[in-house]
């Protein structure tokens, strides 16, 4: 039988953030879990999970030593392929679903067979759940390609996808450290339709822990490494990589405090 949609969650030593994000999914259709332990130390009681849980099955598949997010999530996507999931939807630990989110997703992209990859807008949070900002991504298809060379169009544990884009994209590229996500969602709108459903649907946590905030420069470095790759001509592309130049002097917690004054 041909199965549905399945949520791919990589996992790094957060077993309370992860218990809190499946505990957070309230749908009215069934959905599988694949976790992906990336090498942690801190035990995840699965047995637990799977009990609580009532919309499918959890999987859960353990990599040592710690790889990254990307061979994680590639390890999903693997997954996903080998056992025919017809939508792979994505979530981070500590993230919080609203409910219905992934069947407001589903019921989109069923009605909406041209659209490949669905985002949402987000509330994102601090570690404390206290709310900082709104993340709200253009929505059609031609203005997320012109933001795409500004930054990422999508919130990355947001969005779910068509299995039919692996036929042609193969997974999250190796080479781009801590900006994996961003090369990945370019390599999509390269070849296929992708918007954003316009509603808040999850809290996003922002962690200063994180990779995004810990590799902050890291991270920059490598979005111009993709930007130039995807570049052309234009306003956009030019001022994307200048924008991204001038981000480099800038932490993510200087960034994302001057969100929160604009937003």
């Amino acid at each position: 039988m041909h199965k549905e949609i399945i949520i791919i969650i990589p996992h790094y030593n957060n077993p309370k953030g992860l218990c809190k994000s499946v505990a957070s999914i309230k749908e009215e259709i069934k959905m599988d879990i694949v976790i992906i332990d990336d090498g942690s130390q801190q035990e995840i009681n699965i047995t637990k999970l799977r009990k609580d849980y009532k919309l499918g099955r959890i999987y859960y598949k353990k990599q040592q030593p710690n790889k990254g997010i990307a061979q994680a999530l590639n390890v999903g996507i693997d997954f996903a392929r080998k056992n025919e999931y017809k939508y792979i939807a994505r979530l981070d630990a500590g993230d919080i679903c609203y409910a219905n989110k992934y069947n407001k997703q589903y019921r989109y992209l069923e009605k909406h067979s041209d659209i490949k990859l669905l985002g949402t807008w987000v509330r994102v949070v601090d570690s404390k759940g206290a709310e900082l900002f709104s993340l709200k991504h253009p929505v059609g298809y031609n203005q997320i390609k012109r933001a795409m060379c500004l930054n990422s169009a999508f919130v990355h544990p947001s969005v779910m996808f068509s299995s039919e884009i692996l036929k042609v994209i193969k997974g999250y590229p190796l080479n781009y450290f801590a900006a994996e996500d961003y090369a990945f969602f370019f390599d999509v709108i390269n070849k296929f339709k992708a918007e954003n459903y316009p509603e808040i649907l999850m809290d996003y946590s922002v962690d200063k822990n994180s990779i995004s905030s810990k590799h902050r420069k890291q991270q920059v470095k490598n979005r111009i490494k993709i930007m130039i790759k995807n570049f052309y001509f234009g306003f956009y592309p030019i001022y994307g990589i200048l924008r991204s130049l001038i981000l480099l002097l800038f932490s993510r917690q200087a960034t994302n405090f001057i969100k929160t004054k604009i937003s």
